[in-house]
């Protein structure tokens, strides 16, 4: 069976499988994996193995650079020492912690191998992390706080892992060289992402706006990134991830509407497919797995994939609440600038821990020897990291949901309120600039026409049922009829098509005008409800 043939069949499993996760009611990634393990039992189905230069070369930048687009640069800075504490605290306390663990309870564990293992399972995965949370309605400081948290761990789990790495091989670890180098290759990686975003923001700027190009550039953009950054050996995330914010923040000077449109229907097909290729591929890594471990018995390798599972949980756990509460009691300035932590949130922050393809791509990455000799545990460590994806996505992904329902989580008012006034204010202001510079020139048919639509915007968010005001039912009416309008404009199209009485191009033209009315339609009938 070919590579393609094998590609195409994942694809069509991976689109069923979206289907049957909506029915279910069970994480996207938790059933893409549990599928892919049980494909890869099939007797007489091809080996898939997962090269982890493709998904540190292939996957992680447009993962990242897309998780890093639709995070909020201001809410990002907001949350940046909750961020920080856990991108980088909590990931070098997991992989300190897990080391200890994995040498006193592991016979024949050394510390090298052990700081590796830590590195490898400590920072939680962004497409894990925004795959479990989506459609929740948890609040947005929670949402930013966990994507910019995937979005930044990454770095740090891998500076530890390279470090771990040449430990292992020269048997010696120089903490403060570590530490000094750590800090280059973040800074430095950070630079490097900022600067070619100003470089792709220019190009923009001065290319003419054509949706194909713009997209286009959007995908070259995070490999750029990733690749010169890991050229010139610091961080290609960090690099990605600034690259991305910076364009993020900066898109609605560099993008006209064709080319947002464009651009998020084209990424949203793209991710859709990389996220799930990333998950059955983490199931079907299984026999490869277990392939070349022979040492130990499948009871015992249980044993200790339960031990490194539950205290990676657990450790989250005992990090996220002093580190939500301490830094307050001894700080006035964070408690005047900060809220205190709802107990709720904490607890959703602390189980969102879900680790995913980059642990486990680090782990295939490992050398198979080391100053000529085996790199020691490499089958184990393996083994161990796939333990911990699934542990982590079974028992986190599927009961996260639950979790969220059972505190009674939702989007709080304040957000929803802030919502409500920036769109009153845009309204607002448009009904006094058609007053202002329409009233003379225009009949009062044509003003009443424009001043309709908006007026109808303000009563809706007013929802206002005093005689003489538009009623909510009203609103409804109108938008639904808007909408069957459109159905008839659409099938008058269709006939003129048929009959060969309009071109090609016109048919396409007409038909991206209705499409762009109709998704109009659809998010003010959505905001109505």
């Amino acid at each position: 069976m070919g590579n393609i043939t094998i590609v195409i069949l994942l694809l069509a499993i991976i689109t069923a499988l979206a289907e049957v996760a909506d029915r279910v009611k069970i994480p996207y990634p938790v059933l893409l994996v549990l599928v892919g393990i049980g494909v890869s039992l099939v007797p007489g189905l091809p080996v898939i193995t997962l090269d982890p230069d493709t998904i540190f070369l292939i996957f992680l930048p447009p993962v990242l650079y897309s998780a890093a687009w639709t995070t909020s640069w201001p809410d990002f800075k907001a949350s940046s020492r909750a961020i920080s504490l856990l991108a980088i605290g909590c990931v070098l306390f997991t992989t300190t912690l897990i080391a200890v663990v994995a040498h006193y309870f592991i016979p024949g564990f050394g510390w090298p191998e052990s700081f590796v293992l830590g590195a490898i399972i400590s920072p939680p995965d962004a497409v894990a992390a925004s795959a479990a949370t989506q459609g929740l309605g948890i609040p947005r400081r929670i949402s930013t706080i966990l994507e910019g948290e995937s979005l930044v761990n990454d770095a740090t789990g891998l500076i530890a892992y390279r470090y771990g790495i040449a430990a292992a091989a020269s048997g010696t670890f120089i903490f403060w060289l570590a530490s000094a180098n750590f800090f280059y290759v973040a800074v430095v990686g950070i630079v490097v992402g900022l600067i070619l975003g100003q470089l792709f923001k220019w190009i923009h700027l001065i290319t003419p706006d054509n949706p194909v190009n713009d997209t286009t550039l959007t995908f070259i953009a995070p490999y750029t990134a990733y690749l010169l950054a890991e050229q010139i050996h610091v961080s290609g995330v960090l690099s990605v991830v600034a690259c991305g914010l910076f364009l993020s923040w900066n898109s609605s000077k560099i993008f006209n509407h064709q080319s947002r449109l464009s651009a998020w229907s084209v990424w949203e097909t793209v991710i859709f497919i990389l996220n799930g290729l990333i998950f059955i591929l983490i199931g079907l890594q299984l026999p490869v797995v277990l392939k070349h471990i022979k040492d130990h018995s499948f009871t015992t390798l249980l044993f200790y994939g339960a031990i490194i599972s539950v205290s990676t949980i657990v450790l989250r756990l005992i990090w996220v609440y002093p580190g939500a509460y301490m830094p307050r009691w001894f700080s006035k300035r964070i408690r005047k600038r900060e809220p205190r932590p709802d107990p709720r949130a904490v607890t959703i922050v602390a189980w969102s821990g879900m680790r995913g393809v980059v642990s486990l791509a680090a782990a295939l990455a490992l050398p198979l020897t080391v100053n000529s000799q085996p790199f020691p545990h490499r089958d184990l460590i393996i083994f161990l990291t796939f333990s911990v994806i699934f542990a982590t996505l079974v028992i986190q992904g599927i009961s996260l949901p639950h979790l969220v329902k059972w505190l009674g989580i939702k989007p709080s008012d304040e957000e929803l309120r802030e919502e409500q006034e920036a769109r009153m204010k845009i309204v607002t202001r448009v009904i006094e600039h058609i007053e202002e510079n329409y009233s003379i020139g225009l009949s009062d048919e044509v003003l009443n026409q424009i001043k309709t639509k908006y007026e109808i915007r303000v009563q809706r968010m007013k929802k206002e049922q005093t005689a003489g005001r538009i009623s909510e039912q009203q609103v409804n009416d109108f938008l639904r009829v808007q909408q069957e309008i459109i159905k008839v404009e659409r099938t008058m199209l269709g006939e003129l098509h048929r009959e060969g009485k309009i071109s090609e191009e016109a048919v396409r033209k007409i038909e991206y005008e209705l499409d762009l009315e109709e998704t109009r339609l659809i998010l003010e009938k959505a905001d109505s409800n």
